[in-house]
């Protein structure tokens, strides 16, 4: 699981193996785990929330999505890097 970024206590990672799916970014508290919460990268930078598992308090989620679109090329630059993709698939 390639971290990403790390903000704070959460870090910011992919899961191998999902490279079939549109480009996303999972997140969870020190640790990647199975549970984690995740959110959608769209083609206009910005980001969807696609699933709170983790159970990160909204306060944190809305910095957590800011963040993630402030870091938008950086995220798909390590989405291609991990998954060797030549192109990226959004979800919208």
């Amino acid at each position: 699981m390639p971290k990403v970024l790390i903000i704070g206590r959460y870090v910011l990672f992919f899961w191998m193996g999902e490279n079939g799916e549109p480009v996303h970014i999972h997140i969870s508290v020190k640790r990647a785990e199975a549970n984690a919460t995740k959110f959608w990268l769209l083609s206009n930078g910005g980001c969807r929330l696609a699933n709170n598992n983790s159970g990160i308090p909204d306060k944190d989620l809305r910095k957590l999505a800011k963040a993630v679109t402030l870091n938008h090329t950086l995220i798909c630059r390590a989405w291609c890097e991990a998954f060797g993709a030549e192109s990226l698939v959004f979800i919208d």
